[in-house]
């Protein structure tokens, strides 16, 4: 069915010598979505009805539909969310706009407050200019929103697969961690194999099809530049990837 929805069902590459990957039930986890709430609705209608699913974090910001995608993840009964870097920006500017506001703007805040109904904010807005945008924010998001966003997890695992959303440092045990790590990475993550036994599926950093290596599952294919937006199916039996 896959296939003929949408003609890019592709098997992982070959799994080195890594034991395979053994969750404890079947979930599916979907790459980077930023914005683009038309390709999430088309791969999570195309997933197994009654699956588990997880989406990496960097929902929002870039694509043009932020807030749609904020209210169909946090709405949705299958659908979980991890934090990713682009969460975290965008509550660093609801703590402290006239410091953090800039550096949002700069990597997509401006398109996600246009999805909310704000404008007249540039990357080079002045404090009162955040401040206001801010609070506009605020108000648009309610406080149910804000506070789930805020408690998003960093970290879903399952048997010997972990779902963050841009990395481990493949030298410490996973729950040694500072959540820092798995929200924007580490250095070694894409150049160290883990020796622990767990896979790592992940988003972040854009590949141009989905891999799989060396104990990481990457899953970010650029949806908001490339029309692409990819999920895993991990079983006990293998993993399979589907994309728009």
């Amino acid at each position: 069915m896959f296939s003929t929805l949408f003609g890019k069902r592709t098997k992982p590459e070959p799994k080195m010598q890594f034991d395979p990957v053994n969750p404890a039930s079947p979930f599916c986890v979907i790459g980077d979505v930023h914005g683009r709430i038309d390709l999430l609705t088309m791969l999570v209608d195309a997933l197994p009805r009654d699956a588990s699913i997880i989406c990496v974090g960097d929902l929002i910001d870039r694509g043009d539909h932020s807030k749609e995608v904020l209210d169909f993840v946090r709405l949705h009964p299958q659908v979980t969310a991890l934090m990713g870097n682009h969460e975290q920006l965008m509550l660093n500017f609801l703590r402290d706009p006239d410091t953090q506001g800039r550096r949002w703007m700069r990597n997509g805040g401006l398109q996600t407050l246009a999805s909310f109904g704000i404008a007249g904010v540039t990357e080079a807005a002045g404090p009162e200019t955040l401040i206001r945008a801010r609070d506009d924010l605020f108000e648009a998001m309610d406080t149910d929103m804000v506070t789930w966003l805020a408690g998003l997890e960093c970290i879903a695992w399952s048997g010997n697969v972990a779902v963050v959303h841009a990395g481990a440092d493949p030298n410490t045990p996973l729950e040694h961690h500072d959540p820092d790590t798995f929200i924007w990475g580490h250095p070694d993550f894409r150049t160290t194999p883990r020796s622990d036994g767990f896979w790592i599926v992940h988003g972040h950093t854009i590949v141009d099809g989905p891999k799989m290596r060396d104990g990481r599952i990457s899953i970010d294919t650029g949806a908001y530049a490339t029309g692409q937006l990819t999920a895993a199916l991990i079983a006990p039996d293998g993993v399979e990837f589907i994309s728009t």
